[in-house]
């Protein structure tokens, strides 16, 4: 393992440079995604020939599936109970698989976007909100076990199901108030039931209790993308930042804006470390275009990016610029 080290206090961190790589070019696509399972073994949903690979965490490959499962991955979440959850966002729907790759439930229509008046995956398109699913981005597991969707380019909403996929309610509209959305990108919820939604565009995370009413919002971030948390209740948040995903329209980054990062809070909404940036986008240890992350039972960190289509095809980044990094957790470095 290498020595680049990032992070403060007791989050410090070891990227380790010699697990399984993704260039952005590369043949296996792109890592959108990446979740483990309850041994730690870690699922990389890529865009690419094989959307599922699976590893064991010192990196040995071990598995793939999901050919011809997927219009377009988006988002990965194991559950506890290592059902994988997979949001397939031009495909409009959830696709549930057991670890070894067959199908066990879809929610949603795939092919069949609600109508919610939007055009594309832009999201200043939406009219108003709708029903599931309409580029559905990512899928949680609350401590009852219901599923909450953040759904997500094409809609503005939050939706709650039952275990077994019965649609309990959703909430949310197209705005920048409390309980609206631009791009519903990221969702997560704790021990207690608080649903953390990552309201990309709007660059805050938006609190919720679990019937969808409004607790609060965190505002200290740059277009957070994804998020997760740990048994311990710390917030790990996957920030875009404002190089990369442009919209049309919107222009280029200003001067000074951040670029990718990863921030940790605790629950109460308080900072306490954060790397990144994309002063050096290509290097160990930062980021172009954070997109999802997940922490295992060690507390070891894996971060995917998009980095191909706002990067490398645009010659913003090289290709062979990471979509993916291991960070192996060590408090007691220096």
């Amino acid at each position: 393992m290498n020595s680049v080290r990032v992070g403060q206090g007791a989050f410090r961190y070891l990227v380790d440079e010699n697990w399984a790589k993704f260039p952005a070019t590369g043949p296996s696509g792109e890592a959108v995604g990446v979740a483990c399972d309850s041994k730690d073994r870690v699922y990389v949903f890529l865009r690419g020939p094989k959307p599922v690979l699976v590893f064991e965490r010192d990196g040995t490959p071990i598995g793939s599936w999901g050919e011809n499962d997927f219009t377009r991955p988006h988002g990965i979440f194991i559950g506890k109970d290592d059902t994988v959850y997979c949001s397939d966002d031009f495909g409009h729907c959830i696709r549930i698989f057991s670890t070894d790759g067959k199908l066990q439930k879809t929610l949603g229509t795939p092919g069949k976007p609600s109508d919610t008046g939007a055009t594309s995956i832009d999201y200043r398109t939406i009219k108003r909100s709708g029903p599931p699913f309409n580029y559905p981005c990512n899928l949680a597991i609350g401590p009852t076990g219901d599923l909450f969707v953040a759904d997500g380019y094409g809609n503005a909403r939050v939706h709650r199901f039952t275990p077994d996929g019965r649609l309990i309610k959703s909430w949310g509209e197209p705005g920048s108030g409390p309980g609206q959305f631009h791009v519903v990108h990221g969702i997560a919820v704790d021990a207690a039931g608080t649903v953390y939604i990552a309201d990309r565009e709007n660059c805050r995370i938006q609190l919720f209790t679990s019937d969808g009413n409004f607790v609060g919002e965190w505002t200290d971030l740059a277009r957070p993308c994804q998020l997760t948390i740990d048994r311990a209740g710390w917030i790990y948040i996957a920030e875009l930042g404002f190089r990369a995903g442009r919209w049309p329209g919107t222009g280029a980054a200003q001067p000074g804006q951040t670029g990718g990062r990863v921030s940790i809070f605790d629950r109460q909404g308080k900072l306490h470390c954060r790397f990144g940036g994309g002063d050096n986008p290509t290097a160990p240890g930062d980021f172009f275009a954070p997109h999802g992350i997940w922490v295992d039972s060690r507390g070891d960190l894996y971060v995917s990016e998009v980095a191909l289509a706002g990067g490398a095809r645009a010659g913003i980044v090289d290709g062979s610029c990471h979509t993916l990094q291991k960070l192996v957790r060590n408090s007691m470095i220096g």
